[in-house]
């Protein structure tokens, strides 16, 4: 491992897991083109239990999923069986039935009518469909209430059944698109998207431990969900486990893995989709799926609606971010040391990771918490991301 960032970064994740609140256990890595350059872990898998958080320790990785399931499309794009501009009812029936939530009548009755537009499958890559999630959005809160929504955590068909928020194309919302996605590559492909991303990810990168069923090596190697109470105190949710026989494999946030086997995923992303055992993208491809798809359209914060799944959340507050096919982009450069036009995103129990393909750095940070934007982990992940770039970056061009 490369020994600055090693000291720099143990002692970050150190002090975020020691101190009276902080996070329970957290694992960190940074790679460059070739290899991990830093690997550490601190804490506990469970509070109360003596496991240690280890480097193999498993996750819910939630929506850090969404960049794998956009990679399959972008793969039947490069084979031409299907195109970002085609309706995406073609591959997923059900999506026509959705309709244009426009209020609530005096009952409390929700008033649907049919979109303007057929959803495009790129719509739904870029988050311009119309879908929202509940804990980001009172009105599908309400609507979900009124027409019996299930949480999408079920993993189930009805929990996707909700309604869009605006006509294709018109807004940017950040929300349930690219569980649509999945729909969208079963479709295309006559397969489960599990075992589309089997074959065509995780076995040509090495992922041996991520799967949307966890198996039994995974299962001893689990973290566990903590959800942080009103008091700051955090509680391990020991029973809390994604659907294990799920209906639906959700695309925007079913998967289980290591922090090791995302590495893979970031290099090859660093590499112009290149793997250790084989090509997943064209070079031209992964270009495209880094390049704002949004025009002038920025994305915006994320409200926290549900208290206990998560708090107000954005990254870097005040600078303008784009949305790539399916990654955020930051206009500026980071505070961090980030560069402009570089990708990144989260998972839901406060796991972060950015690439940065012009210096050729990555890195994800995994804890287990409830609700999202947790101060403690996130402010501990823009501690080690900083720390990479003071290191591999800033004090190599002093």
């Amino acid at each position: 491992m490369n020994e600055p960032v090693k000291e720099v970064a143990d002692r970050v994740l150190r002090d975020v897991a020691e101190r009276e609140n902080g996070v329970p256990g957290v694992v960190a890595m940074a790679t460059d083109r070739q290899e991990n350059l830093y690997e550490g872990a601190a804490g506990k898998r469970e509070l109360g239990r003596e496991e240690a958080m280890t480097a193999d320790t498993v996750f819910a990785i939630f929506s850090c999923t969404k960049a794998l399931t956009g990679v399959t499309v972008m793969q039947l794009v490069e084979e031409g069986v299907l195109g970002l501009d085609d309706p995406a009812k073609e591959y997923a029936p059900e999506i026509s039935e959705i309709g244009v939530l426009e209020g609530f009548d005096d009952t409390g009755e929700p008033r649907v009518r049919p979109p303007a537009s057929d959803i495009t499958v790129g719509q739904l890559m870029l988050h311009t469909a119309g879908f929202g999630y509940d804990f980001f959005n009172y009105d599908l809160v309400k609507y979900g209430k009124a027409r019996d929504v299930p949480s999408v955590v079920t993993a189930s068909m009805a929990s996707l059944r909700s309604a869009l928020l605006f006509d294709p194309g018109s807004r940017w919302e950040y929300g349930t698109s690219i569980d649509w996605v999945g729909k969208v590559v079963e479709g295309a492909r006559g397969k489960r998207l599990g075992k589309v991303m089997q074959e065509r990810i995780f076995e040509p990168l090495g992922m041996n431990d991520t799967a949307f069923q966890l198996s039994p090596s995974m299962r001893q190697r689990r973290a566990t969900i903590h959800q942080r109470g009103d008091d700051g105190v955090l509680n391990p949710l020991s029973g809390f486990e994604l659907p294990q026989e799920p209906e639906q494999h959700m695309g925007g946030h079913g998967l289980y893995g290591t922090v090791g086997d995302y590495m893979k995923f970031i290099r090859m992303v660093l590499n112009d989709g290149a793997g250790e055992h084989g090509r997943v993208l064209k070079p031209d491809t992964v270009e495209r799926m880094a390049q704002n798809g949004l025009g002038e359209m920025k994305i915006k914060g994320l409200p926290g609606v549900l208290a206990n799944l998560t708090n107000d959340a954005e990254f870097f507050p005040g600078m303008p971010k784009s949305w790539a096919y399916t990654f955020m982009i930051n206009d500026e450069e980071a505070p961090t040391g980030r560069p402009a036009g570089e990708l990144g995103w989260a998972g839901l129990a406060n796991l972060y990771y950015w690439i940065d393909r012009k210096n050729g750095l990555g890195g994800f940070w995994a804890t287990q918490i409830f609700p999202f934007a947790d101060p403690n982990s996130f402010s501990g992940y823009m501690d080690f991301e900083t720390a990479v770039y003071d290191q591999m970056v800033r004090n190599q061009a002093a």
